[in-house]
C-alpha cells in the first residue's frame, strides 16, 4: 500500500531556515513589537511566533519521526489556508527579527513560506495575485503606459541623454507622486549633478512580487532586474540614484541574487546622496521654515538596508527645522503598514498600522511627518487623513528642494489626481476634484395596459 504523500513540502527553504523553524523558543519577544499584531483582527493568528510555532507543526506532522515510521499526518487544506491568510497579514518589515533572541531572519523567512504557498496554490493573498501579469506585460503594477514614465516632467528640467550618474525613479514616483520626481531631478539640476533616466526603458524593480512570494513566476522580478542593470550598464551608469526606499532595497538585496554577481554600479539612496552634498558644502540653503518635525525610517531603507543617520543629518541642517524623535525610531521603528502587499492585498490592515504609526508622530508634537519612501508617505497620508489631524505628510526630497529654493510643483494635476501627486507641506498646487457623472436613469418602462375584458354573448334559452 502506497504512503499518503505529505500535505506540505519544503520547496524554497534553505537548510538555515529549516532550522530556524527549529530555532524559536517561544519567547514572545516579537509580539511586543509587531505592527500588525497590534492593528489585526482579533480572530487572527498572525504573531510572528504563531506563524513559526505552526509550520513547524506541519513540518513534524509531514516529515517527522512519526510520519516516517507511520506515514504522514493529512493537513486539512482549510488548516493549511488559514495559516496561508495569516501569514499575508504580514507587511514583511522585520521587526520580529530585529528583537529576536535567536537571531532568526524573518524577512527572509516570511518570504520563502509565501513563495512556498504560492506554489502550493493557497498564496497570494486577494489583489497580490494581479502583480504578475500588471508586471510582466506592463512593466509596472499601476496598469500604466511606459510611453509616460517621463511624463511628469516639467520644460525647465534636463536630463542627460548619457552620464555616469542615472536617477532610478521607480513606479510609484514616475506614475503617482510626481512631486517626488520633479523634487529629485530639481535638486540635481541645481547642483549641476547630470543624471540620465532610463524613462520607457525602466522596468518594475519587482520588489512588489518578491515580497508576496511570487518571484518565481515566469521569473519576472529576475527578468527585470537584469534587464534594468543592463539598460543602466548600457548607458555608462556608475552611480545609480534611488529616492524610492523599496526600489533602493531591491537594488541592494534583489538585484546582485537576480543578477547573479555584483552590481556594475553603485546604488544609493538619494538621503545618502544628499549627506554627501551636503558634507561636501554644495548645498546651499536659501530659505528657512519654522516647523518642528520627526522622521519615519522607512522599513526598506533603515533595518533592510541600514540607513538610519544620513536622513537626520540632512534634517539637522535645515535651517529653522526642529527633529524630534518617536519613541519608536531606527531599528526599532514601527512600520508604516504598506509593506509586503499589505497596502493591496488587506487595505483595512494597512490603515490600522498607518493610524499606529501617525499616532506616535503625534505624540511628538511634530508639525510634519517626513519620510524617504513614497509608499510610507502614501500610507501615512491615509493615516493622517482617517485621524483627520492636522499633520503634514510629506518626503525628505520635497522638503529639501523647497528650502534650496527651488519649486516642488508638478504640472497641473488631472481633476481626481491621487493626493500624494503634489506637495503636502507647501500647498502650492491643488487637485480639481474629479467631475461627477451624471447618473444614468434607468429607462422607462411603460405599464402593460390592461386587457379590456371580452363581453360575454348573451345565452339564449330555447323554450
Amino acid at each position: 500500500m502506497a504512503k499518503e504523500k505529505p500535505s506540505i513540502n519544503t520547496v524554497n527553504f534553505n537548510a538555515a531556515q529549516l532550522m530556524e523553524f527549529d530555532a524559536c523558543t517561544r519567547c514572545g519577544e516579537c509580539v511586543k513589537y509587531c505592527p500588525t499584531y497590534d492593528a489585526r483582527d482579533k480572530s487572527q493568528d498572525i504573531e510572528p511566533r504563531d506563524k513559526i510555532l505552526r509550520w513547524r507543526s506541519f513540518m513534524n506532522r509531514s516529515f517527522g519521526l512519526k510520519a516516517r515510521l507511520f506515514g504522514p499526518d493529512k493537513i486539512p487544506p482549510e488548516e493549511i489556508k488559514k495559516f496561508t491568510d495569516d501569514l499575508y497579514n504580514c507587511t514583511t518589515c522585520g521587526m520580529c527579527g530585529t528583537v529576536c533572541p535567536a537571531g532568526i531572519n524573518t524577512i527572509e523567512l516570511w518570504e520563502s513560506t509565501r513563495a512556498n504557498l504560492v506554489k502550493h496554490g493557497t498564496g497570494p493573498y486577494g489583489k497580490q495575485s494581479l502583480f504578475p501579469k500588471l508586471i510582466e506585460e506592463g512593466h509596472n503594477p499601476y496598469l500604466k503606459q511606459q510611453k509616460d514614465r517621463l511624463a511628469w516632467m516639467t520644460p525647465d528640467i534636463k536630463i542627460a541623454d548619457k552620464s555616469d550618474i542615472a536617477y532610478f525613479i521607480g513606479c510609484t514616483a514616475g506614475y503617482n507622486q510626481q512631486v517626488l520626481g520633479v523634487s529629485t531631478a530639481r535638486i540635481l539640476n541645481k547642483l549641476n549633478v547630470p543624471f540620465m533616466a532610463l524613462g520607457e526603458d525602466e522596468w518594475c524593480c519587482g520588489s512588489a512580487l518578491i515580497r508576496t512570494g511570487q518571484q518565481h513566476i515566469n521569473d519576472t522580478p529576475k527578468k527585470a532586474a537584469i534587464h534594468n542593470v543592463e539598460a543602466l550598464k548600457a548607458k555608462g551608469a556608475k552611480r545609480v540614484i534611488f529616492a524610492c526606499a523599496g526600489c533602493f532595497r531591491a537594488a541592494k538585496i534583489d538585484w546582485p541574487r537576480a543578477y547573479g554577481k555584483a552590481l556594475p554600479f553603485e546604488a544609493i539612496h538619494m538621503s545618502q546622496f544628499l549627506a554627501e552634498q551636503l558634507e561636501a558644502g554644495k548645498i546651499k540653503w536659501e530659505k528657512s521654515l519654522d516647523k518642528t518635525v520627526t522622521y519615519h525610517d522607512p522599513c526598506h531603507l533603515g533595518r533592510h538596508v541600514g540607513v538610519f543617520e544620513e536622513p537626520r543629518k540632512v534634517i539637522k541642517s535645515m535651517p529653522g527645522i526642529k527633529l524630534v524623535e518617536m519613541k519608536r525610531n531606527r531599528k526599532e521603528q514601527r512600520c508604516c503598514g504598506a509593506g509586503g502587499g499589505v497596502k493591496a492585498g488587506i487595505p483595512d490592515l494597512a490603515m490600522g498600522v498607518a493610524k499606529g504609526r501617525v499616532n506616535d508622530a503625534k505624540e511628538t508634537g511634530a508639525e510634519a511627518l517626513i519620510s524617504t519612501c513614497p509608499f510610507c508617505r502614501r500610507n501615512l497620508l491615509d493615516g493622517r487623513d482617517e485621524l483627520k489631524l492636522d499633520m503634514s505628510v510629506d518626503d525628505l526630497v520635497v522638503l529639501t528642494a523647497n528650502l534650496m529654493g527651488l519649486s516642488t510643483d508638478v504640472k497641473p494635476p488631472a481633476p481626481g489626481a491621487p493626493k500624494e501627486s503634489i506637495s503636502d507641506l507647501f500647498r502650492t498646487q491643488t487637485i480639481p476634484p474629479k467631475p461627477v457623472e451624471p447618473k444614468k436613469e434607468a429607462p422607462k418602462t411603460e405599464a402593460p395596459k390592461a386587457e379590456t375584458p371580452k363581453a360575454e354573448t348573451p345565452k339564449i334559452e330555447k323554450k
